[in-house]
């Protein structure tokens, strides 16, 4: 199965650790939608807006990956699943049920995405971007 990274599982390290059977394939742009963090636990979320792209990274994980993925996501309580095409391609992701006010990340959090940002290759302006969002 494919499935989107966009926050701290775009870290490598953390990726693999929590989903053993994880292959990081490439770097792509979820479009008409932005970054944000919010709820208590100030973690990455997604929502729609027009002409606006997240960048993450593309993953192959197996069945029990996901399983373990929706046990830490805290699904279905804290994030549900959403499935987007990209060239075809059936596309998992995570995004929070309640959309919470702007939360600033924890210090943290925040280096796990930041590295995350590194291993995956992707432009750190859209996480800049993103942590002046109010």
């Amino acid at each position: 199965m494919l499935y989107f990274a966009y926050g701290s599982n775009l870290n490598h390290f953390q990726m693999k650790r929590r989903c053993k059977d994880s292959v990081f394939l490439k770097k792509i742009n979820l479009k008409n939608f932005k970054l944000t963090f919010r709820s208590k636990y100030r973690a990455a979320d997604i929502e729609p807006k027009k002409n606006s792209i997240v960048p993450g990274g593309l993953f192959e994980i197996s069945k029990s990956d996901e399983k373990k993925l929706d046990m830490y996501e805290d699904f279905p309580t804290l994030y549900k699943k959403f499935y987007f095409s990209y060239y075809g391609k059936k596309i998992m992701t995570y995004t929070m049920v309640k959309k919470t006010k702007f939360m600033y990340p924890t210090e943290r959090y925040l280096n796990v995405v930041k590295r995350g940002y590194s291993d995956c290759k992707l432009d750190k302006k859209f996480l800049k971007k993103a942590l002046l969002t109010k």
